[in-house]
């Protein structure tokens, strides 16, 4: 299983905000539909052993489950639905009991530091950071997670936590890049077993 936790610190915590402003009035939750695009989509097919998690402003935690994901269509809109459909159960969900909005979508009453707690038990942990190991240098692991943050560096309480967590600090290239492109080559990465073969 690839999972990728995303920490969104301007996102959106309730449902009222216009799918027609998803990158100035919901807190630039463009960039985070985006990751989900990129976590998910093949050419005409959808990677399925794949899960995201979107922190939304350190209170709650939407997740795409790849496998049961339906509805999901490769443009932003339609993902920032996906989200705010989540956002209107959030009251359904109690303590880190997940509600459900529609398939393979849910959310749950837990920050970043809950999320990445949960998550990262059974997984080895990548940090994507400007001034980590080049990641060809990295064995890659069977059981991926990579935790990225929006347009924002991570919170200093994020960086500590991390700097626990992480079992690597990895970049990606030479060239620092935007987190749905980040996704992208950290699939290719792991499709091509480190770069190694095609």
């Amino acid at each position: 299983m690839r999972q990728f936790l995303i920490s969104g610190h301007d996102a959106p915590t309730t449902a009222e905000f216009s799918l027609d402003d998803i990158a100035g009035g919901a807190g630039r939750l463009d960039v985070l539909c985006r990751c989900v695009n990129s976590a998910f989509f093949l050419s005409h097919d959808i990677r399925e052993a794949v899960r995201v998690h979107l922190v939304l402003g350190d209170e709650f935690t939407v997740r795409f489950e790849g496998a049961e994901l339906r509805r999901l269509n490769p443009d932003e809109r339609t993902t920032a639905a996906l989200v705010r459909k989540a956002l209107e159960k959030r009251d359904e969900a109690v303590g880190h009991m997940p509600a459900e909005s529609t398939p393979g979508v849910s959310i749950r009453r837990m920050g970043f530091s809950e999320t990445l707690e949960a998550i990262s038990r059974d997984a080895t942990v990548f940090e994507l950071h400007e001034n980590g190991d080049p990641v060809v240098d990295v064995e890659p692991p069977e059981n991926p997670l990579f935790v990225l943050s929006d347009h924002h560096d991570f919170t200093d309480e994020e960086a500590s936590l991390l700097a626990d967590a992480a079992d690597r600090r990895v970049r990606l290239g030479p060239q620092l890049l935007h987190a749905d492109h980040a996704i992208t080559v950290a699939h290719n990465y792991l499709d091509t077993d480190g770069f190694s073969r095609y």
